[in-house]
């Protein structure tokens, strides 16, 4: 059941919980779920929120829990695609889902832009470590400063495959989300972005390589950052060198 989306069911009742728990600390009004599969977690949620939209895409899986969960008032589920959705509709709710690996960064990006208190997310460790990764490791890059621009994130603990019918082959770890609304001093996010891509373009190169053919090779080269490569820098010097670029 829902195996031909590479999904891996969580089962195991204490992980759970603990998630639950993220999600709702001290109880919710409503709270979104993002791939809720066999329900597992929506049983856990609807302890602790008093009402739960599920947004589900596999219809064998969207008949079960409709069956599984015949006459709970509080749980509205809906079959859809999580990126077509509008989650603004219902409001600044806590999100929570497992995520697959192949969708993990578009469920990111979608949501990070979302004026929501916490959005608690079990996805692949390897993604998780490049979310909250420092300047200077092998695992900093783009999708860490895309989630920084638009939230803090940490890393609550790990799971190992046991946790999973079937298990998968890599570990996986929680992450809680919190949007900020900093934007660093940038105005434009969305060229900001523009900007961080490019400069990420080709890891290893410097950023002189990266960007001079985009902004001007006589603007770049005397940035005193021209030499370095774009995993050094932290955001905050990166956002001072987009001002810089505005202002030039």
């Amino acid at each position: 059941m829902g195996q031909k989306l590479g999904q891996h069911f969580l089962v195991k009742a204490g992980i759970l919980e603990r998630i639950a728990l993220a999600v709702c600390p001290a109880g919710e009004d409503l709270v979104i779920e993002i791939g809720p599969g066999r329900g597992a977690l929506t049983d856990k949620l609807l302890q602790r929120a008093a009402r739960v939209i599920a947004i589900e895409i596999d219809p064998v899986l969207v008949e079960h829990l409709r069956v599984k969960f015949a006459g709970e008032t509080r749980l509205e589920i809906i079959h859809a695609d999580v990126l077509a959705t509008d989650l603004s509709q219902w409001g600044p709710a806590p999100i929570s889902g497992n995520l697959p690996y192949y969708i993990t960064s578009p469920i990111l990006e979608k949501t990070i832009r979302l004026e929501v208190p916490r959005a608690i997310f079990l996805i692949q460790k390897e993604v998780a470590e490049r979310l909250v990764a420092k300047p200077g490791t092998r695992e900093y890059g783009y999708l860490t400063l895309q989630t920084a621009l638009y939230a803090d994130t940490e890393i609550l603990f790990e799971v190992k495959p046991g946790a999973f019918s079937p298990p998968p082959k890599v570990d996986s770890a929680v992450v809680r989300l919190v949007p900020h609304g900093r934007d660093y001093g940038v105005g434009d996010r969305k060229a900001f972005l523009k900007f961080l891509s490019a400069s990420f373009r080709q890891k290893r190169k410097m950023l002189r390589n990266n960007l001079s053919g985009i902004y001007g090779k006589e603007i770049i080269d005397a940035w005193p950052e021209a030499s370095l490569r774009a995993e050094k820098i932290p955001l905050e010097q990166f956002a001072e060198m987009f001002r810089r670029l505005k202002s030039e």
